[in-house]
């Protein structure tokens, strides 16, 4: 599942001197693995309901001539993502979007209700963080007031229904003395419900609804407690916090080619801002969403686009023109396309254009969402209801979108419309599996180029074309492709045009290759060599001998920069290990590179990183940001120590290890065992910068306050190891990770002091079909197990996951069945604790139930608990939190694993 990630809490900050704009900041060695220190450490601390993590910087690039670099990112406890500059050579950054400076072209209304509801998620955090505290203090036995929160809410209520009802009875007075008492009477009796159990206002300060004014106030000296408590809850749920309710801040950007200018995107709206100024000035606003494409290459305009046009925006003259305008499907002039993407040539004479056809019935009607709706029961209110959402499962019928690549000059200014050209690429679309990259130019715009995938051909293309003629396969590859191939890797062309960079996994490992665009020789050349990652290439020294590609080369755990020559292969280091860099981006002269990068000592900001090697050494890099509350510090007393074990096939399974204080390998204590084991396109659980709920921060709490020895571990089945590791799913999901998982028990009971009678096993989504597996095909290896949000039954989970990463699908039967774990449930033997949201989309809480009736049937109700979340979706979130969920865990594993030493 691709939501393991989803963390509420993880990272810190740096220490001291990372202000804005402070040139560079020196970070301490990285520490050894060391014992727990002895002061407290609880849940309510570890898990905060403000989380510790900020957002990280995203979206970094750099001006023409490298000078600036531009990213999206707001500070600690701000909302949105803010467009911030940095100059490289003065060390000085400028803000240049924030609430206030977009006053010009935001209504004073929204910014309101902006800082109104940013109050109303601060209020609410501070009052669930003091409930928590209140909560724990209860349990251990001290005196605590837990129902003032109640009353309080309560006492605000009754003053807002006495406000709305004084303001009521003055309506009416008014209406009476305007009107005279009949025609006040028929006024009210037209436009009084027929029943007067109303609702009232969200809030004193925000004003009702239409309908909602017209319902008689209540009176609260005449309401029940629980009628109080009925009219709290709606209120509640009116006033829940929802995305558009906070500042969204810059959605996109792109610089100028020439000048130290750009162009942002703000809730739909153009702003330009240059180097010096002091604030950005409205560009263009049109009532759609507009999305910067790019500058001319003169600087004199801008080409934009919404969802069905292309538009040309002159910035020296007022004037937009539409240089695109609604394409049509050939076949089918009634059908207009929508735009999916546009690139236009960097010397600005060739646009490509990706569109979609609607989808339609026979008939030429709207054709439903392909797919499925399925329903989730719902029990927040008096009766169950139930709610539809989407699925598409692998027996589902396809209905994708036809498409069609259109490649067209782009006209000079004022130039009369052509007709629309023939499409140089199409795709009918239907009840197939297929993916297309962005298409990309060559710097002079004599190629273009883009890649395919057919999941059920296993069919990878790269198609290379030139302006005015349809594009060939230039390189073409079948199975073996990793199955959990998710985003079609883009070609990119060298400088020099003389090379067509494409990804491939030829020897087992995603790497760059080149096909040389020079004579007719069409074979591809590795850039590369190892047994490491290299997937993403971020670009080329202007020259074309030097590549810059992110790779896990030496260390699986932690993708850096490195720079590649392209003579010889030779990679060098530029960001420092073991720090994870991600997000990176890389100026267009090479000077500079941009990557948020960070690991458990160094926690992730974003870092301007030299291009060229350092002469002594690898450089710290300089910090651009602070994302991250330096309260963290007080709550991280603990990091974990890596290792790796072979296991029976002799491939090396990575793996982390939080030991307590005072521990010796002669230990006999107890573990917890946390995995995950399925393909995530480009994650792992054992990566240097990841601080994941279960996997990291409470295995860190057990290992510091129980005394617990706590392994995360990566079995085979995890993505970012190879293919041959990634693709051990296919068609066996869960036994390779299984026998992993006994191989790493002989290793702890060897190494890490544990007693092997005593180890638990969680994980969640993947994870806890993995837990369940484990338990049920090796019922004696583990004491206990906890088992979060587990596809059950792969037939019933989203066929673009399921279909890549378990097994070849039948869309005309549930073929994926086969892979269910309830006919495996009756072998359960020990205690297991099943976890799940009732509301979650992704992994349907049908799942546990249906493994927990299969259970109950084979006489199991001693051994199997349940946990759940009434309103939680995938992550929970809902009544339960992370600090209840991992509360429960605690509890849990002493139940049944006991004292850390006996």
């Amino acid at each position: 599942m691709k939501h393991w990630i989803l963390s509420t809490l993880a990272l810190a900050t740096l220490a001291s001197g990372l202000a804005l704009g402070d040139g560079t900041a020196a970070h301490a060695a990285a520490p050894a693995p060391v014992a727990a220190t002895t002061s407290p450490l609880t849940l309510e601390q570890l898990f905060r309901a403000e989380s510790y993590r900020g957002e990280a910087a995203k979206e970094a690039r750099f001006s023409a001539d490298g000078r600036y670099v531009a990213y999206l990112w707001n500070p600690f406890g701000e909302p949105g993502t803010d467009l911030y500059v940095h100059d490289t050579q003065t060390g000085k950054t400028v803000r240049v979007s924030s609430p206030t400076l977009m006053a010009m072209v935001e209504t004073p209304e929204n910014l309101d209700r902006f800082a109104r509801k940013l109050q109303q998620k601060r209020d609410e955090q501070a009052e669930r963080q003091a409930k928590e505290e209140a909560q724990a203090a209860y349990l251990r036995g001290e005196k605590v007031d837990l129902d003032q929160w109640e009353r309080k809410a309560l006492e605000a209520l009754k003053v807002e229904l006495s406000q709305r009802k004084a303001r009521d009875d003055a309506r009416k007075a008014a209406e009476q003395a305007a009107w005279g008492d009949a025609a006040a009477s028929a006024v009210a009796a037209a436009s009084a419900p027929a029943t007067s159990a109303s609702a009232p206002a969200s809030s004193a300060s925000a004003p009702a609804s239409s309908a909602e004014a017209r319902k008689p106030a209540k009176d609260p000296k005449d309401m029940e407690l629980w009628e109080l408590r009925d009219e709290l809850k709606k209120q509640q749920a009116r006033d829940k916090l929802k995305p558009e309710d906070l500042y969204p801040g810059v959605s996109q950007f792109v610089w100028a080619n020439k000048g130290d200018e750009l162009v942002f995107s703000y809730r739909g709206q153009l702003l330009r801002w240059k180097v010096g100024a002091d604030r950005a000035q409205p560009l263009l606003s049109t009532g759609r969403l507009l999305k910067p494409i790019a500058y001319t290459p003169d600087d004199r305009a801008l080409i934009a686009q919404d969802e069905s046009r292309v538009l040309r925006i002159q910035l020296t003259t007022i004037g937009v023109e539409v240089i695109n305008r609604e394409l049509f499907n050939p076949d089918n002039e009634d059908r207009k396309f929508k735009i999916a993407q546009t690139t236009l040539s960097e010397n600005g004479r060739w646009m490509a254009l990706v569109a979609e056809a609607p989808l339609t019935t026979p008939d030429g009607k709207p054709a439903p969402k392909p797919g499925r709706q399925v329903e989730i029961m719902s029990y927040s209110e008096r009766f169950a209801a139930a709610k539809k959402v989407d699925r598409e499962v692998s027996d589902d019928k396809r209905a994708l979108p036809a498409m069609a690549l259109f490649v067209r000059p782009v006209p000079a200014p004022g130039e009369v419309p052509v007709r629309q050209p023939e499409p140089v690429f199409t795709h009918p679309g239907g009840d197939v599996w297929f993916e297309m990259s962005p298409v990309v130019w060559s710097r002079a715009g004599s190629h273009y180029a883009f890649a395919t995938f057919e999941r059920e051909k296993g069919l990878y293309r790269v198609y290379l074309g030139q302006p005015g003629s349809k594009p060939v396969v230039a390189v073409e590859r079948r199975a073996p492709i990793h199955h959990e191939l998710v985003n079609v890797m883009t070609p990119q062309f060298t400088p020099d045009g003389r090379d067509l960079v494409v990804m491939l996994a030829d020897k087992g490992w995603r790497q760059p290759y080149a096909l040389s665009l020079q004579g007719s020789d069409r074979t591809v050349r590795p850039l590369v060599n190892g047994d490491f990652e290299a997937y993403q290439v971020l670009g080329f020294t202007p020259d074309a001998k030097t590549m810059f590609v992110v790779a896990n080369k030496d260390d699986y755990a932690a993708m850096n920069l490195w720079r590649v020559d392209l003579k010889d292969g030779r990679m060098t280091a530029l960001g420092r290990s073991p720090e994870y860099h991600r997000n990176a981006t890389v100026a267009r002269n090479g000077q500079w590179l941009a990557a948020v990068a960070g690991d458990w000592a160094h926690l992730p900001e974003l870092k301007l990183i030299k291009g060229q090697p350092a002469v002594g050494g690898v450089e710290p890099g300089r910090v651009l940001t602070t994302s991250h509350d330096p309260a963290w510090a007080q709550v991280n007393p603990l990091q974990p120590e890596r290792f790796s074990f072979r296991n029976r096939h002799g491939d090396s399974i990575p793996a982390y290890v939080f030991k307590p204080q005072g521990w010796k390998q002669s230990d006999q204590r107890a573990g917890i065992v946390y995995v995950y084991g399925g393909p995530l396109n480009d994650r792992h659980l054992v990566e240097t910068d990841s601080f994941q709920n279960t996997g990291y921060l409470f295995a860190m709490y057990m290992a510091v306050k129980y005394g617990y020895v706590t392994v995360t571990v990566d079995p085979r089945g995890h993505s970012n190891y190879g293919e041959r590791f990634a693709d051990a799913n296919w068609q066996q999901p869960g036994q390779p990770q299984a026998e992993d998982l006994e191989d790493l028990v002989a290793y702890m009971k060897a190494n890490l002091g544990v007693d092997g009678s005593r180890i638990g096993l969680n994980g969640w989504s993947f994870g806890g079909f993995q837990t369940q597996y484990t338990l049920y095909t090796k019922p004696d290896l583990f004491a206990a197990g906890i088992a979060g949000a587990g596809p059950t039954e792969w037939e019933n989970y989203n066929s673009w996951y399921s279909g890549r990463t378990i097994g070849p699908v039948d869309r005309t039967k549930p073929v994926l069945r086969k892979y269910s774990l309830l006919p495996l449930a009756r072998q359960l033997k020990k205690p297991l604790l099943l976890v799940h949201g009732m509301q979650d989309p992704n992994v349907l809480y049908q799942d546990t139930v249906n493994v927990y009736r299969a259970l109950l049937e084979s006489g199991k109700e001693g051994l199997v608990e349940l946990f759940l979340d009434p309103d939680g979706v995938h992550a929970l979130g809902g009544a339960v939190k992370p600090v209840g969920q991992h509360r429960k865990y605690e509890a849990f594993w002493l139940q049944h694993l006991g004292a850390a030493q006996r």
